[in-house]
């Protein structure tokens, strides 16, 4: 018995026989040019515990003088052997590479390799393959006689979330619902942290990653669905905040590739979730850590030289948009922190640069990338209203005040779109979309301003008049007078695909004092209530809530500060 996948193309009719044999038709060959690539992956001999397994590789593009192809499995095949390729494994994932004898591959061109392997319990043939990062078996997008694409997985739409309803975490509300009024806000979507390996599988008695996807599927019903998962588990995680270090020490680069992304990598692309737009934030405050932390600036701290050094944030977040990106429905946004952090001169320029930097590391290219998401699990407002950067106080340029402190951008709305448009001139696709998240930036409650501040001084004019009521805006654990901001809602603006909740909202930052745990996840003073602070938020107090649990878990009275605050208002 044999099995055999070749997908080509949406035009090619599949036949399948009541042996299990699966080959693929192409009337007339309409449309093959406009396939990079094809892979024809054929089990040739299966047993009890192992296989054979043939391989065709055909070139439709430029010619190459070696190749590398990859595919990831989905159960625990393992190859044992191989000819005409070498052939390694690395957990889930396989790369095939030319011999030294079979490396010139035209256009047009075809190689054939072959391999042994064992596997237990299931053998499905891999749902992707892609030849030097290029995904194979999708239509490039050809000339006006390519067939109409029937809406599979294989072709990403410009914007996963128009037109689709977003995963509503049932874990998240549940602990929202039962909290007094918050019914009203429990059936919003937000973000599933997978923020250690054994998160996977799920820990503690919570749902793993296919749990969700399971879930996922059953709330899509018959129209579309997008499911939001945040991969953040770096070596050296994290490196100017203990609150979110993780389990993976500065120099485990090898553990995250092979115990985190690979399986992840390969749960996602079991063919069972193809219907799902699945998109992932990868590593929130990772790239711009090592721009603005490291060095002779004041705010450098050592861990960050080190992560700087070794090379492992730009390796990690390259390794890990290169595998997600290879699974045709995953939708990759990473993460570029916020305004309050990345909107000066000398850190902007710089940002965008080493975002490109990882995101042509590891194998991986910039077409991995969707977009980009701003002010993940961070507080800055969305819109400031009552003051502009033109405007003058006293003789002195709101720029120039405390607050503003000569950044170029006073909210997350127009830093989002300016970082876009830089991050187009560093080399990434006109067509990125940035995410903005919007859990706990709303800033209402009766607190908040109705207009500007007095004239009396340029900082009571911009203090009176901002809705972001923290001390500084590099305060970023828990924050006191915080609220819901705006609702998920796809294309809120332009170069916007969407407003999100990323953090589930109610879910703490970090804890107020040491805490044991088994997560890795250390105690920092920008937690406390009573820390004077440190040159990344100008030694201002850290404006922290008390009593608050470990970052992650459930902090029920920063939930209902949440609701209380929340703007627009809940009704």
């Amino acid at each position: 018995m044999s099995r055999t996948r070749t997908a080509l193309l949406a035009a090619m009719a599949l036949v399948a026989g009541a042996t299990g044999t699966a080959f693929a038709v192409d009337p007339g060959g309409a449309g093959t040019a406009a396939v990079p690539c094809t892979v024809d992956y054929t089990i040739q001999n299966q047993w009890s515990n192992g296989f054979t397994a043939a391989v065709t590789l055909t070139n439709n593009s430029a010619a190459k003088s070696s190749w590398s192809l990859k595919w990831s499995y989905a159960g625990n095949q393992k190859v044992t052997s191989g000819w005409n390729a070498r052939i390694s494994q690395s957990g889930a994932a396989v790369t095939a590479a030319n011999e030294t004898y079979n490396g010139q591959l035209a256009t047009g061109g075809s190689v054939s390799f072959g391999f042994q392997g064992s596997y237990s319990g299931s053998n499905a043939i891999p749902a992707t393959f892609t030849l030097d990062g290029v995904t194979c078996n999708v239509d490039g997008g050809g000339g006006p006689t390519d067939p109409p694409d029937p809406g599979g997985p294989s072709s990403r739409v410009n914007n996963p979330y128009e037109g689709a309803k977003v995963y509503v975490n049932p874990e998240w509300s549940a602990n929202a619902a039962a909290e007094p009024g918050g019914s009203r806000v429990s059936n919003q979507p937000t973000g599933v942290w997978l923020d250690r390996i054994a998160a996977i599988n799920g820990a503690g008695g919570k749902m793993g990653l296919r749990d969700h996807l399971d879930e996922a599927l059953r709330q899509k019903g018959s129209g579309e669905l997008v499911v939001q998962f945040v991969i953040y588990n770096l070596p050296g995680r994290d490196c100017s905040a203990l609150a979110s270090n993780g389990e993976l020490k500065a120099d485990e680069i090898g553990r995250y590739k092979t115990e985190y992304i690979d399986p992840i990598k390969a749960i996602l692309a079991d063919p069972k979730y193809a219907s799902l737009r699945i998109v992932t934030t990868v590593e929130i405050d990772s790239l711009p850590n090592l721009v603005t932390n490291t060095g002779s600036r004041p705010t450098a701290v050592p861990q960050c030289d080190v992560m700087k050094a070794n090379g492992n944030y730009v390796k990690g977040v390259g390794y890990a948009l290169n595998k997600l990106g290879d699974v045709p429905n995953v939708y990759n946004y990473v993460d570029a922190g916020h305004h309050g952090w990345i909107g000066w001169d000398d850190n902007f320029g710089p940002t965008a640069t080493i975002m490109k930097e990882a995101a042509t590391a590891e194998g991986a290219t910039v077409d991995d990338v969707h977009g980009f998401i701003t002010n993940t699990a961070n507080y800055s407002a969305l819109k400031e209203n009552n003051f502009t950067l033109d405007d003058t106080v006293a003789g002195k340029s709101v720029r120039e005040s405390k607050w503003v402190d000569w950044n170029r951008y006073l909210d997350e709305l127009s830093y989002a779109q300016a970082f876009r448009n830089q991050l187009v001139s560093a080399g990434f696709a006109s067509n990125i979309g940035m995410l903005i998240d919007t859990s706990r930036n709303g800033w209402g409650g009766a607190a908040r301003p109705t207009g500007p501040g007095a004239t009396t001084s340029v900082d009571t004019y911009v203090d009176g008049g901002r809705y972001d009521r923290r001390f500084n805006a590099g305060n970023w654990c828990n924050q006191s007078g915080a609220g819901l901001g705006e609702r998920p809602k796809a294309a809120p603006a332009a170069g916007i695909d969407a407003y999100v909740w990323m953090k589930p909202p109610g879910e703490s930052d970090g804890s107020s004092k040491a805490i044991p745990n088994d997560e890795g996840k250390g105690f920092d003073r920008m937690c406390d209530p009573t820390y004077t602070g440190n040159p990344r938020n100008n030694n201002n107090m850290s404006g922290a809530l008390p009593d608050a649990p470990v970052s992650g878990h459930w902090f029920s009275a920063q939930f209902r500060q949440l609701m209380q605050n929340a703007y627009p208002p809940l009704s």
